[in-house]
């Protein structure tokens, strides 16, 4: 009966997504106004190839945003060097520039089509992979019963299950049976992530940990730094890293406070989503705040209270220019956001309590002493002062974070270990392939030594 009822759901959630498919062309040019979706690629959205299929064994890889490419781009820099076709697909405008600088030369990119059967299926006739590998938590139900009816193993890497994402799939376990059981191997970040997915009818579940932490520091130009440093003329800074809407307010509450008592204090404010810069931009404004953004390139000077970092892709910069930071989604909103990076830089961490996205890291960090936990604004600046006072406490809090993330690698070896079925008999297809090639090249009915020689 329950199964009955899961392939009802999915046959219903496909007629909905058929009904809907004729009439997306204005959602997605109201979507590309607000700068979220790419109008002269639009065409891939719903499954056309804007690259010829190259011969050979073909990997089709996808990340949903920024934060999940970067994450993969060693395992796909890996997969590369292995000579195996790569299609990345990725669901936003600024993944889809993220990829176009930082993929490899012959790894090829394309928007994800609609998780509806036309748009699917026009994208799988094309492109034909041999294997599947999605990112974090991209469950699209139409998309993995079009791979799962033509046998293309589906493989989910860096794989995590929010507290709110495990409490909807289990009120429906049939339905999670159904999608998770079609994955034919479930790499998970941590034994928590590991156990929910065997929960929900993963067969094969490997924990390997975060490839986040494997990424690296993140890039910066230096002599850009050193400027926007010079501009700021030591001057004591923190910084609120990956706010979400209403935290912007928070932010500007500890500042306010910290002022009191550090009166040349500078905040530095990257949102987790740039375009809602001018909406920050404005809260802050009425709020009595001098904010100066990074994209007008005005000068910081002595009456800003706030550097803006609306910037897509220069998260290196501002996490450079403080060594205190502030981690978004975690005082006003729940799930927190990954410190790794921050820590990658030298920061000591501060956060909300709300966490639960990345329980592991925080749990590892909150043990070593490398972050601080707070309940409020009070606390937020408290907090701050006493790290800008306290030089001690502020490298020892650096160090224990950074010591206990170094701990924490290796993810991306042990990845590589867990798609080895998967991927090798591809490498042997490509190396016969490539053997055989060579062999039309030469003269059949001369002996290959004598042609050698």
């Amino acid at each position: 009966m329950n199964n009955l009822w899961a392939r009802s759901a999915l046959r219903l959630y496909r007629t909905v997504g058929s009904v809907a498919y004729p009439f997306l062309g204005p959602l997605l040019r109201a979507r590309a106004r607000k700068g979220k979706e790419d109008l002269e690629r639009r065409g891939e959205r719903y499954g056309y190839a804007s690259w010829k299929r190259p011969e050979g064994p073909l990997i089709w890889l996808h990340a949903a945003s920024v934060g999940e490419s970067l994450a993969i781009l060693p395992l796909i820099e890996r997969i590369d060097s292995f000579s195996i076709n790569i299609v990345l697909t990725t669901g936003t405008v600024t993944s889809a520039n993220v990829a176009e600088e930082r993929l490899p030369r012959r790894v090829m990119h394309q928007y994800v089509p609609l998780d509806m059967k036309r748009a699917i299926t026009r994208f799988l006739d094309h492109w034909q992979p041999d294997l599947a590998i999605f990112a974090e938590s991209e469950i699209w139900p139409t998309t993995i019963q079009e791979l799962a009816a033509r046998n293309v193993p589906q493989i989910l890497v860096n794989a995590r299950m929010s507290d709110r994402s495990n409490k909807r799939w289990a009120k429906r376990p049939a339905l999670a049976q159904t999608i998770f059981g079609s994955f034919s191997q479930v790499i998970a970040q941590s034994e928590v992530d590991g156990e929910r997915f065997r929960e929900l009818g993963s067969p094969w579940v490997t924990v390997v940990g975060n490839l986040k932490i494997d990424v690296g520091v993140p890039n910066a130009d230096p002599q850009l730094v050193n400027n926007i440093l010079a501009m700021i003329g030591g001057r004591p800074t923190w910084i609120a890293v990956s706010t979400h809407r209403g935290e912007e307010e928070s932010v500007a509450e500890t500042h306010r406070l910290l002022k009191a008592h550090v009166p040349d204090i500078l905040t530095i404010l990257v949102p987790r989503h740039p375009d809602r810069a001018d909406e920050v931009r404005s809260a802050l404004g009425e709020l009595g705040m001098n904010v100066v953004s990074r994209s007008t390139g005005d000068a910081i000077n002595g009456k800003t209270d706030v550097f803006l970092g609306d910037t897509i892709g220069e998260m290196g910069l501002y996490l450079r220019l403080s060594k205190i930071a502030f981690m978004g989604k975690s005082l006003k909103h729940e799930g927190g956001q990954n410190p790794i990076e921050p820590v990658m830089t030298g920061a000591a961490i501060l956060s909300g309590r709300y966490v639960q996205n990345f329980r592991d890291t925080y749990q590892a960090l909150l043990e070593a002493g490398g972050v601080r936990l707070v309940k409020d604004e009070r606390m937020l600046a408290s907090h701050v002062l006493h790290l800008l006072r306290n030089g001690k406490d502020l490298a020892d809090m650096q160090k224990a974070a950074s010591d206990t993330v170094a701990g924490m690698t290796g993810a991306l070896n042990r990845s590589v270990e867990a798609l080895e079925p998967y991927v090798m008999p591809l490498r042997v297809k490509v190396g016969l392939e490539r053997r055989a090639g060579q062999e039309d090249d030469l003269d059949g009915d001369e002996p290959i030594g004598r042609r050698n020689a």
